[in-house]
């Protein structure tokens, strides 16, 4: 399987990401989702609109890392929301009290954008909790752990890996996200394959890795690698000071992290190899082997993205 990984014919832009029971691709102009209904499969796609074509600079080197993670967040959660949208109403969960009372007072296709914006809110400051604050609050209740700049920043570091693996595991044992891994890995396995210049058929795609070094996953964990280094410059005793400096500093280390993925994804050699080994061996935990079905999927919001032009979504 490495050595698949390795012999590609050219990188593609054309990224994805894993739905209930479907597949999001986003290639250069527009964006396809795919998803399995007991009716088969059901298709959408849209033309893209890239917020740095209306502010180029939010397309310069380490400026783009934000606003292309949070431009992502938004697209990645209204296609989330759509495909959660196909699932039967008997398999359907209540809508939580906050979901309740937007539908109630807003009208539906507000409503509808609240409900998502919300959720990346609510998503951003989860994330910001468990690995910007939470960790700057463990370590400094433990004092020999404060004595040094040195040692307190690698400590915050070591407990961000660990609230990040453990949050992984959590995510493992529970069966919708088991299957949404499985979605995971077909869009990896389709892009190598795409990428390999096979023809786009379930036997080809079945036969790639599952492991892709521009997985957002890889990126999370480059941002808490990236994240200690960064954070170095923090010379202060005081937890929630710290806090407040590693707040600040984050656009930065979203932005060399972004920028750290994109070379990997670029490069084969020693150097982008052993940059992307640990995100790869986390996507063992969050990708799955998919099934046919699956894979389907996944060809097949592949194909509604691929552009006209060969070549032309190289990376």
């Amino acid at each position: 399987m490495a050595d698949k990984a390795k012999s590609c014919c050219f990188r593609t832009s054309i990224g994805g990401q894993a739905l209930i029971e479907g597949i999001l691709m986003r290639g250069p102009k527009k964006q396809a989702i795919v998803c399995r209904t007991q009716d088969g499969l059901v298709e959408k796609t849209e033309e893209l609109k890239f917020i740095k074509d209306k502010y180029p600079i939010l397309g310069w080197p380490f400026i783009r890392g934000c606003a292309t993670f949070l431009d992502s967040m938004v697209k990645g959660m209204q296609a989330l929301t759509y495909s959660a949208e196909l699932v039967p109403l008997e398999e359907q969960g209540e809508p939580d009290k906050l979901d309740q009372w937007i539908e109630k007072h807003f009208p539906e296709d507000k409503a509808q954008k609240l409900v998502i914006g919300t959720a990346v809110v609510m998503g951003i400051g989860l994330a910001l909790l468990l690995f910007v604050f939470l960790p700057a609050f463990i370590v400094g209740l433990i004092k020999p752990l404060t004595q040094s700049y040195l040692v307190r920043n690698l400590s915050e570091g070591l407990v961000r890996v660990v609230i990040l693996l453990l949050y992984m595991r959590l995510c493992c044992c529970m069966s919708d996200v088991k299957r949404l891994f499985s979605y995971h890995g077909a869009e990896h396995k389709t892009i190598f394959c795409y990428e390999h210049g096979k023809p786009l058929t379930v036997e080809n795609v079945r036969e790639e890795s599952r492991f892709h070094p521009r997985c957002g996953t890889s990126f999370l964990l480059v941002v808490v690698v990236v994240s200690i280094l960064v954070n170095a410059v923090v010379r202060l005793d005081n937890t929630f000071a710290r806090m407040g400096c590693h707040l600040l500093l984050l656009p930065v280390v979203v932005g060399i992290s972004y920028e750290i993925n994109r070379w990997c994804g670029r490069h084969d050699n020693w150097l982008s190899a052993a940059l992307s080994a640990p995100g790869k061996w986390l996507q063992h935990m969050t990708t799955n082997e998919p099934d046919d079905s699956m894979i389907e999927c996944a060809i097949r919001a592949m194909e509604l993205v691929i552009p006209e032009e060969k070549g032309s979504d190289a990376w």
